[in-house]
């Protein structure tokens, strides 16, 4: 019994290794460039987020903060951000996180954040496309949803009010193009997402003309007199809703930044990846953190924050200003970008697949690739079908809350495989047996006995990230369910949120002591040992 648990053990633990030559070689087509690769990126992060999560944020919990509410949000962004580009150039191989994961960690957590991330990806694709055809459908005055709503209703309270063909269509579309070739879906992608820039573009320089500063100076009173409205609108000023409508925003913001990691799947189709994937992610997160915030400027100054309509931000607010028909080129930025964001949330799904069936974790023939496409046909297919069959009966706003949690899950796996795999031993029998005896174990902590990594030292590096995550959760519930005490200053309350994050800074320190692996990367994250905690 003891034996047959130790090899479950053994089974479930095991780690993927990969040596320099195989990083070098693929099957599928090496044709993506840092330019392709940063367009991806940028158009699959670009699209809902600009053109409905603006408008939300400023009008419901941030006011004109929402400003800061996208740079907090773009600092935890990036802070992912470099952890999946320095294991972009480690392990520069088509899965992602899931790839990250069954390198550093094991098998089993590998396969749960396989899975976790296709439900990701299939949940995003499905919802994105039926965000465009609601879009497109307020275009046309919702002839479709009137159509839909009569031929093909869902009498049911599970799924949706109606059966979206559209919005299933789509999904099978870019399927048939992602079949036809990543490069082909690129260019495409390319041409929509600067469509799109162009229009975010116009929508600033056009607004600059037409802000007015006092709309981040608006009075409590001007607001009660102003508004005929029931819902809270806030205090006025620049902080309506105080900081921790800031912090509330940003959390919600953060989700705007969703899709870098796009980039990451693509590790056996970039030219050059070791160079490639490290520079688009940082690329991305810098271009859409100037246009989420210089977006949030010029909307919240041209339209007081109470009379954003979030559900149209940008048509009404040119509307507010006398300038009515620039909705059409709205519209048609709207409807560029958010398909940009779709082909984004579908390219990486069967990269996904692809990779979990080459690993034998699911069935192989799924990693079959077409041999003159250079394309994984089935996984593209069957990723395709789950997100037109999900965007055609589902109404996704429970399942987003869920595609938010696995967001957050990979990406926070991400950060703690990077620190398991910076501070493993590297493969050399002679530093791997070297171990440090003399002097008690905690003397290791601070002044490691050794400059290369031991199996020691990753030992205790090991323990010290548990505890780093499980102290780092204890914080994390303080501030959720401590809230109001620590806001009511209770003394007790403070002293032990401070004793916490002495601990989490004593940790952290301790990490950064260990010695380090010296395998060359490319890119290196700094304040990795940060990033776990976002």
């Amino acid at each position: 019994m003891t034996s047959f648990l130790q090899r479950f053990y053994d089974n479930v633990t095991r780690k993927k290794t990969y040596d320099t030559d195989s990083l070098h070689t693929s099957q599928l087509k090496r044709c993506l460039t840092v330019f392709d690769l940063t367009i991806l990126g940028i158009g699959s992060t670009l699209g809902t987020g600009t053109y409905i999560l603006t408008g939300q944020v400023a009008h419901e919990t941030a006011g004109p903060s929402v400003i800061l509410s996208f740079l907090i949000a773009a600092i935890a962004s990036i802070l992912a951000g470099v952890c999946y580009a320095e294991f972009g150039t480690r392990a520069p191989r088509a899965g992602s996180a899931y790839t990250y994961t069954y390198v550093s960690v094991g098998e089993i957590m590998a396969f749960i954040i396989g899975w976790n991330m296709i439900l990701e990806y299939v949940i995003g694709a499905a919802s994105t496309a039926r965000a465009l055809s609601a879009y497109f459908d307020s275009l046309i005055n919702f002839a479709m949803k009137d159509y839909f709503t009569k031929h093909f209703p869902l009498r049911s309270e599970t799924f949706a009010p109606y059966a979206d063909l559209f919005a299933m269509t789509l999904c099978l579309v870019i399927t048939v193009l992602l079949i036809v070739g990543i490069k082909e879906s690129a260019v495409l992608n390319n041409i929509f997402t600067f469509v799109n820039l162009i229009v975010i573009a116009l929508v600033v320089v056009v607004g600059v003309t037409k802000i007015h500063v006092d709309n981040w100076k608006i009075s409590p009173d001007e607001i009660q007199n102003l508004t005929n409205t029931t819902y809270i609108v806030g205090k006025g000023g620049f902080f309506p809703f105080g900081i921790e409508g800031t912090l509330a925003g940003a959390a919600t913001c953060f989700y705007a930044f969703v899709g870098f990691d796009l980039v990451a799947t693509t590790g056996e189709e970039s030219k050059n990846p070791q160079r490639a994937i490290p520079m688009s992610i940082c690329l991305t997160l810098i271009v859409c953190s100037v246009i989420y915030c210089s977006v949030s400027i010029v909307i919240t100054l041209m339209v007081p924050y109470y009379l954003l309509n979030p559900d149209a931000v940008f048509p009404e607010a040119f509307r507010y200003v006398e300038l009515p028909a620039f909705k059409y080129i709205i519209g048609a930025g709207a409807l560029t970008g958010i398909f940009a964001s779709l082909l984004g949330s579908l390219l990486p799904l069967p990269r996904v697949l692809y990779a979990i069936a080459a690993d034998g974790l699911i069935f192989r023939f799924i990693s079959w690739i077409h041999p003159r496409l250079q394309t994984p046909i089935i996984a593209t297919i069957l990723g395709g079908i789950a997100a037109a069959l999900m965007a055609l009966i589902f109404d996704l706003k429970k399942l987003v809350e869920m595609m938010s949690i696995g967001t957050l899950l990979a990406y926070s796996l991400v950060s703690i495989s990077v620190l398991f795999l910076r501070y493993q031993p590297v493969d050399d029998p002679l530093l791997r047996s070297i171990t440090p005896v003399s002097g008690p174990i905690y003397k290791e902590l601070f002044r490691p006995s050794q400059t290369h990594p031991t199996v020691l030292s990753a030992r205790i590096t090991k323990y010290l990230i548990t505890l780093l995550v499980l102290n780092g959760f204890i914080l994390c519930s303080i501030q959720i369910f401590g809230s109001h005490r620590l806001a009511a200053k209770e003394t007790g309350m403070i002293i032990l949120f401070c004793i916490f994050i002495i601990v989490e800074i004593i940790l952290v320190a301790a990490i950064a002591r260990q010695p380090k692996s010296e395998k060359s990367s490319y890119f290196e994250s700094t304040f990795h040992e940060v990033c776990v905690f976002r």
